[in-house]
């Protein structure tokens, strides 16, 4: 059986794939669904998301990597999923998901959301928290994969050298 785990991965963090990777424990193919979403200002491109989770996915069996965007419920069907994982970190996030789900149960009665408990050492983590540690020169060893932390390197040394650039030094 398929299931699709959508979300922005901008970046894809040790918490994703932790979820991933529990997520292959119970359903054949894990779809990790990069949503398009126009009111986000993301930090990397669509293209640059896809290639870093695809190379991360390299040794994992059973994960494909696509781009959605529009309803999430017709992007399963469209994929012949049955369900969509949802990660959970903490009671404020389930509010915000039940909703989601409930929606989603209304407008596709045949997908079923799945939600996964974070493992308590990802409990605390975000894209946003990890952008953010990054930008300011700090550790996100732990937080992210190897070839996360030099793509946010460099992400970050580009916006600083532009700004210099604009700045006159």
């Amino acid at each position: 059986m398929k299931a699709v785990y959508p979300g922005s991965f901008d970046p894809i963090t040790n918490g994703h794939i932790d979820i991933i990777k529990r997520g292959l424990a119970i359903f054949d193919e894990v779809i990790v669904a990069i949503a398009k979403n126009s009111e986000k200002k993301p930090l990397f491109a669509v293209k640059e998301r896809v290639k870093i989770i695809r190379e991360i996915a390299k040794g994992l069996k059973g994960i494909r990597v696509d781009v959605f965007d529009g309803l999430l419920v017709d992007y399963v069907k469209s994929v012949g999923a049955k369900a969509v994982i949802r990660g959970l970190r903490a009671v404020s996030d389930f509010e915000y998901e039940f909703q989601m789900a409930i929606t989603n149960r209304k407008l596709g009665k045949d997908v079923e959301t799945i939600f996964l408990m974070s493992s308590e050492k990802y409990s605390y983590l975000s894209s946003r928290i990890v952008k953010e540690v990054s930008s300011y020169g700090g550790n996100i060893t732990g937080m992210v994969p190897e070839s996360v932390v030099k793509a946010l390197g460099e992400k970050f040394m580009r916006k600083k050298l532009t700004q210099e650039i604009k700045d006159g030094f």
